[in-house]
């Protein structure tokens, strides 16, 4: 079965919400679930290079005391599932753009859809853990190397414009599709579901969307 996963590369429920998915995977070894990543953008007018984080998130959510609140439960659902946000190492928030077109990359030119999952992985832990700035195409050069994707063909193509217009037009259709928030998870190409579910509920819809139709 594919999974849609509708997500932003900034977006911390977004990391909370791919580790459980992967626990609702364990759950059901039976069904061949093929995760494919498609672009939201949570910001889609940020500044090409990025905001000053603190700046970002007072104009986001208002109050520094707000922000805290929010951030700390985030926080605690990401220690849920082994996940150990450093938010104060963040010093920007970035155009996610080309993030984005660096998943799509991965998905083109990756030997198996593994690739495009351990470059969406890694964007995460760049960004939440190590505070890097994932709009900076030095960092997302490094991280596609890492991975094992080819140095000179993805610097040639984040310095191009190829895919920019996809993940403008991907955000677009999802909001057609009346996805306003993320993550967000299309099962089996028809059924929509938004936010970062517990593994169990997750399991239960993924045997909802693979059952045959009456």
């Amino acid at each position: 079965m594919r999974v849609d996963v509708v997500f932003d590369t900034i977006c911390p429920w977004c990391y909370v919400g791919k580790r459980r998915l992967e626990a609702a995977r364990l759950l059901r070894p039976n069904v061949e679930i093929t995760p494919r990543w498609r672009p939201f953008l949570l910001n889609p007018d940020m500044p090409g290079e990025g905001m000053e984080r603190d700046t970002y998130l007072v104009r986001k959510f208002g109050t520094e005391a707000r922000v805290r609140r929010i951030y700390g439960a985030i926080g605690d659902a990401g220690q849920s599932v082994e996940i150990d946000f450093a938010f104060d190492r963040i010093r920007q928030t970035p155009n996610s753009v080309n993030s984005h077109r660096l998943v799509q990359f991965a998905e083109n030119h990756g030997q198996t859809n593994a690739v495009a999952d351990a470059v969406v992985e890694a964007l995460f832990l760049n960004y939440f853990i190590n505070g890097k700035d994932i709009g900076d195409d030095d960092v997302l050069i490094k991280i596609g190397v890492d991975i094992g994707l080819d140095e000179n063909k993805l610097g040639d193509y984040l310095s191009s414009d190829e895919d920019v217009s996809f993940v403008y037009e991907e955000n677009a259709r999802a909001h057609r599709r009346g996805i306003n928030s993320v993550p967000s998870y299309v099962l089996g190409g028809s059924m929509v579901i938004s936010g970062a579910h517990e593994p169990q509920v997750l399991a239960r819809l993924i045997d909802a969307a693979a059952a045959p139709s009456a």
